[in-house]
C-alpha cells in the first residue's frame, strides 16, 4: 500500500470522509525523529490491510495541525469515520507503532 501525501485541501476528502481508518503521520523536513520513524511508517503501511497512511508536511501544511493540537512532531492520528480515535506523540518502535493501530481501528 502507498502512503499518501495529504494536503489542507484535501484533508477533509481524503482523511475525513476516508471510508477507511487513516493513519497520519505529521511530520517536518527537518525533524530528526521524523526521520528516523518515516521508514518505521512506511514499513507498517506495506503490511496492515485495511487502513489508509497518510503524511501531513506541517510546514506546508499548517490548518490542519492546528486543529488538532499538534505541538510535537512526529504525532501519529488515527481517524475513524472523520473523528480522532488515537494520538500518538514521538517516535516509536515497529511493534509498539503495529500495536497501537491495530487497538485502534
Amino acid at each position: 500500500m502507498s502512503i499518501i501525501a495529504v494536503t489542507d485541501d484535501a484533508f477533509e476528502s481524503e482523511v475525513l470522509n476516508s471510508d477507511k481508518p487513516v493513519v497520519v503521520d505529521f511530520w517536518a523536513e527537518w525533524c530528526g525523529p521524523c526521520k528516523q520513524f518515516g521508514p518505521v511508517f512506511e514499513d507498517v503501511s506495506n503490511n496492515v490491510e485495511g487502513v489508509t497512511f497518510a503524511k501531513v508536511n506541517i510546514d506546508e501544511n499548517p490548518e490542519a495541525p492546528g486543529r488538532y493540537g499538534i505541538r510535537s512532531i512526529p504525532t501519529m492520528l488515527i481517524f475513524k469515520n472523520g473523528e480522532v480515535a488515537a494520538m500518538k506523540v514521538g517516535n516509536t518502535s515497529r511493534g509498539d507503532f503495529e500495536s497501537w493501530i491495530s487497538e485502534n481501528t
